[in-house]
């Protein structure tokens, strides 16, 4: 009799219940862990009979070959190849891994398009464009064999002193939540045997973390919890079949989120109906012994986060090797053992991996970096670049006769890049100091070895870099025929200011000068912002304050670029400067996307994915913080300074100008759609795209609920002179929270609908109705439907 498991005619669950009664208890746990692609190599070789002798149980998954080497893609594809072709013809029930890789701004890959980071796709507020995107990355994994991508970031970020805000969309649970669907959806896919696994992390409240220290506590009410922290989650799960959640490192309220059974199983499958699989953050079950200290040992800790919920133990079976003598010697339930690990089979049915274990190694290089993608990426920079001040200096007059381009961030590509692109994440390996064997091995081609850095030292652009455009490469491409003139002023960190003064003589001379400074990312001592790189100032680092106050005391136009993925404190830059854009770490076109916008060549439409803060203190600081949060009128501004932030959520400045109409809507029930229309006109003499943001007040509830929150939007193209007529369709669930009895329903009484363009926008279109019903209970939130016509 054939195996059944290995028919693709017999249902999922056929297949699986076939496999797991099949199984050694070895053999399953091995399904629940991966191991490091650099423990396969040795002494810059694939001994296949080796890695047979080390996988004869199988294993699960393969951790990161594009993030661990320097392969270029077709070398990635056969190693993958190799590995697979030992798992699926040498072990005994022949089970294909699989390998994971990462994707915020792009594969973490060599050769791999390099797309902003994350929260400057976010920064774009345009779905479409971050589905596009997605499915770039998506077809780069595919083509080596990747099949599960540890991304997107759904974390709700409101405190910018922690390193990762630039990896999430930003403060909004709307925001991050339509963004991470539309991540999903292009990773995806409808059929999995064509996708990609996508894992939304870190579930939960991870950004929330007490000092906004990476990994620190965090101290969370079950209401916040559930309506702003799972939200973007609960989006992903029921918008687009999210098929992987990987868990946070915090605690919350003293309770591991890893050996929470109450998190990754009560909440995450029991209400908001997750069916995927669990993954462990690096090292997190290990961290129950190390850190949080509630296990006493490595097989205490496996136990508890297997129990929790956690199905596959990442990067390498490190705890949960100790799961069979557990259940031997009767500490541990094998039941919960074959619970995590139908899952994982089930899942690598559904990929499609054992009808289609190996990928085409001669066409992989075929889909990397191509001329559409890179177009792709630079539409991707320009979309995402915020205009927050303009008095008159951009864009930038083709006539200009001169130009000074001053700052560290003018013509660095190593400071375009975030801290999961590709290579900024390999400086952990190399600044860290790599095995000799893994040194040997990252040459790949046989030419990257010699050109790798020392210990020590730094990347720059070269061999491990797709061809990067800088600020000042893109200026001098877009504008040819005037003289720019670089100086770069100062370091991005560091005391050295003996280059300001070359910078003030080059503005000096100048029509026009654009200085660019910001934070360098990355998870090494050096970086200034990315993961483990908190900090307790939010000012430019190193002198470069001091650099944009010498040269906007000139008399020459200055515009300020900021090109970072920090939430910077930019009031002294922002009353300095001409005009003042934000782009947040664009990738590899980044300068010709930046030179896009400051030419007009693109008609910029990037709005805030977060608040602006004047000052550090004034954190949490978001558009959506409950009643009485910032209401300066009830008792008074801070005594050193007023409540408002520099720039509010959703703001961001265009070359037209926009006029919105009187709201028009259809009052729903609290069964039933509330429906609103608008008209928005483009009044300028220039196309134009619009962010038209819908917010909503529950004006009387039973629980003090969000001053305002965003509850849809819709990026509209509208040319010059033309109407575009908007419909937003609220169904009631979008209206539901969680009660003082914490059932999730949608309460009758007045509501304030408001539509304009930020959170703070003065002139919004504003009306309030009344919601009739009775109270009714909500699983779950259903999205704003949007309508876009013209008029």
């Amino acid at each position: 009799m054939a195996d059944l498991y290995r028919d693709s005619n017999a249902g999922i669950g056929e297949r699986v219940a076939d496999l797991l009664g099949r199984m050694t208890l070895e053999e399953k746990v091995a399904q629940l862990g991966a191991i490091w692609l650099t423990s396969l190599v040795r002494d810059e070789s694939f001994d296949e009979d080796a890695v047979a002798e080390k996988l004869a149980d199988g294993i699960g998954q393969v951790t990161r070959i594009g993030a661990s080497t320097g392969l270029l893609a077709n070398e990635s594809a056969s190693l993958g190849n190799a590995i697979q072709r030992v798992l699926v013809e040498r072990t005994r029930l022949g089970v294909p891994m699989v390998i994971h890789e990462e994707g915020v701004g792009g594969f973490l890959s060599r050769g791999a398009t390099t797309f902003p980071q994350g929260l400057g796709l976010a920064a774009t507020w345009n779905t479409d464009l971050v589905g596009d995107v997605a499915d770039v990355i998506r077809v780069q994994m595919l083509a080596v064999g990747a099949r599960h991508n540890l991304a997107p970031v759904l974390d709700i970020a409101r405190d910018p002193r922690w390193g990762r805000v630039e990896e999430t969309y930003g403060e909004s649970p709307e925001l991050s939540g339509r963004m991470g669907v539309a991540y999903v959806k292009g990773m995806q896919t409808d059929d999995l045997r064509n996708g990609v696994v996508c894992t939304g992390k870190h579930f939960l409240g991870y950004a929330l973390s007490q000092g906004g220290r990476n990994q620190a506590p965090v101290q969370l009410g079950p209401r916040e919890l559930r309506e702003v922290y799972a939200e973007p989650f609960a989006a992903a799960i029921r918008d687009a079949g999210l098929a992987s959640i990987m868990n946070s490192y915090s605690s919350i309220d003293g309770e591991p989120v890893a050996a929470s059974r109450a998190m990754l199983t009560d909440l995450l499958r029991n209400e908001l109906g997750f069916t995927g699989t669990v993954v462990a953050d690096y090292f997190a079950v290990m961290q129950l012994q190390l850190n949080h200290k509630t296990a006493e040992d490595a097989e205490a800790a496996a136990r508890q986060a297997l129990a929790a919920g956690l199905d596959i133990e990442l990067p390498a079976l490190d705890c949960y090797q100790h799961l069979p003598t557990a259940v031997r010697e009767g500490r541990f339930d094998e039941a919960l053992v074959d619970e995590s690990c139908e899952r994982v089979l089930a899942q690598k049915i559904q990929l499609g991996l054992f009808e289609n274990p190996y990928v085409d190694e001669g066409a992989a290089i075929s889909v990397f970096d191509t001329p559409d993608q890179r177009a792709l990426a630079r539409r991707a920079a320009a979309e995402g670049a915020i205009l927050l001040k303009n008095e008159g200096v951009l864009p930038l007059d083709p006539s200009t006769a001169s130009i000074a381009v001053i700052g560290p961030h003018a013509d660095d590509p190593r400071l375009l890049q975030g801290d999961y692109h590709y290579p900024t994440h390999l400086e952990i390996i190399y600044l860290g100091g790599a095995s000799k064997e893994l040194d040997e091995f990252m040459g790949g081609d046989g030419t990257g070895v010699d050109q790798l850095p020392e210990a020590g030292g730094a990347f720059t652009a070269g061999p491990y870099y797709t061809p990067h455009v800088t600020p000042l490469a893109g200026l001098q491409a877009a504008l040819p025929d005037a003289e720019i003139t670089y100086e770069k002023g100062c370091a991005d960190t560091g005391d050295d200011a003996t280059g300001i003064p070359a910078a003030v003589a080059a503005t000096e001379a100048a029509d026009v000068a654009v200085v660019f400074v910001g934070a360098r990312s990355g998870l090494v001592p050096a970086a200034t912002v990315g993961e483990a790189r908190d900090a307790t100032s939010l000012d430019l680092p190193g002198q470069q304050r001091e650099l944009v106050a010498a040269v906007t005391a000139t008399a020459t136009p200055t515009v300020v670029v900021v090109v970072s993925g920090r939430v910077h404190t930019l009031v002294d830059e922002d009353a300095a400067a001409d005009a003042l854009l934000w782009s947040i770490l664009p990738g590899e076109e980044g300068g010709n996307g930046i030179a896009d916008v400051l030419t007009g060549a693109i008609n910029p439409a990037g709005r805030l994915p977060v608040t602006l803060p004047k000052h550090v203190g004034q954190i949490p600081l978001h558009h959506d913080m409950r009643q009485r949060g910032d209401k300066a009128e009830f008792y008074g501004d801070y005594v050193d300074r007023d409540v408002k932030g520099l720039y509010p959520f959703g703001h961001g400045l265009s070359y037209t100008s926009f006029d919105y109409g009187e709201l028009e809507i259809v009052a729903g029930s609290t069964t039933t759609p509330t429906v609103i229309t608008l008209e928005v006109t483009n009044v300028g003499d220039r196309d134009g795209d619009e962010v038209v943001q819908l917010y909503v007040t529950d004006d009387v509830a039973s629980v003090a609920r969000p001053i305002m929150e965003l509850i849809g939007f819709a990026r509209v193209s509208i040319a010059a002179g033309a109407t575009r007529r908007v419909t937003f369709a609220v169904h009631p669930s979008r209206l539901a929270f969680h009660g003082l009895d914490m059932r999730h329903a949608t309460e009758p009484g007045t509501f304030t609908f408001r539509v304009g363009r930020s959170a703070a926008d003065r002139d919004m279109a504003e009306r309030q109705m009344t919601l009739d019903g009775e109270r009714t209970d909500y699983e779950r939130r259903n999205i704003v439907a949007t309508v876009v016509e013209v008029n």
